[in-house]
């Protein structure tokens, strides 16, 4: 059960990586448009839509993705504390 726990945290991790990278490209529209821009954008819009349409943007900033990747730590982590307590 170790290794799956293990692999669930690297995927998180990479995961959330690759959301930070996505948020970062959109300050370079040229960078998002590109093969690797679109390709991050399918793997990352389908988990960050919901939280969009929840949280409207505080000005020009929308901090729906760092809620997001919040999200996604404390689902990881509650995965954890179950798998441990029982």
């Amino acid at each position: 059960m170790d290794i799956v726990l293990i692999l669930l945290s690297y995927v998180v991790k990479y995961y959330t990586y690759a959301l930070i990278i996505y948020i970062l490209m959109s300050w370079v529209p040229s960078i998002q448009q590109s093969s690797f821009g679109q390709l991050l954008g399918k793997i990352c819009e389908p988990y960050l839509e919901p939280f969009r349409k929840i949280i409207p943007p505080i000005g020009m900033i929308d901090i729906s993705p760092i809620v997001a990747i919040f999200v996604l730590n404390i689902a990881l982590n509650g995965i954890v504390s179950l798998v441990y307590l029982f």
